[in-house]
């Protein structure tokens, strides 16, 4: 009798785990591939960490637009979702951090997205322009200039479209458009 007694309070204690168990897996995880829990995406948003959008990410870019050719090399530029940023570039070995804040809009046009720079250092300066990424979340296609301090510089829009950038009102074409791939 006593050995029945504690069989089945030895079942009782599995049956216990078992359901406790099965609670558990039914509440899901941030790393499940699935969206549930209060996910606004798939793992991601709600108790997971933010959900991606647009520019949101790592991305690198080798070799750089020709514009850029006499300050960089390569970059690394990484958006995060709190809306800072930080650019590390390199030019002969050395490298330079930019760092400062984004905002980033959906245009209306496609898939282009208005974005507006804010650096904070090493120099205070507002660049603005367009972005899109595409490939399936893996390419950047990316158009920006700087507005203030003014160098005469004009912003590309998404109604003109990639190349629509100018500098004292000559168009720059190509050759201020940064393409990037990602890299998380």
């Amino acid at each position: 009798m006593k050995a029945l007694k504690l069989m089945l309070v030895g079942l009782a204690i599995a049956g216990f785990t078992f359901q406790s168990c099965k609670d558990e897996e039914n509440q899901g995880t941030c790393s499940d591939g699935i969206q549930n829990q209060d996910e606004t995406g798939i793992d991601c948003g709600g108790v997971c960490t933010a959900c991606r959008e647009g520019v949101q990410g790592t991305w690198k870019s080798f070799p750089v637009a020709p514009i850029l050719a006499t300050f960089a090399d390569s970059i690394i530029a990484t958006f995060n979702t709190n809306s800072t940023y930080e650019v590390a570039q390199w030019k002969g070995g050395s490298k330079t951090t930019l760092t400062g804040t984004y905002v980033q809009t959906k245009s209306g046009v496609g898939n282009i997205y208005d974005i507006t720079i804010n650096q904070t250092s090493p120099t205070s300066i507002t660049a603005e322009g367009i972005f899109e990424v595409t490939d399936n979340d893996t390419k950047l296609k990316y158009e920006i200039i700087q507005t203030t301090p003014s160098i005469g510089a004009g912003k590309p829009t998404a109604a003109g479209g990639f190349g629509s950038s100018t500098f004292n009102g000559v168009p720059l074409g190509a050759a201020n458009i940064q393409e990037y791939v990602r890299v998380k």
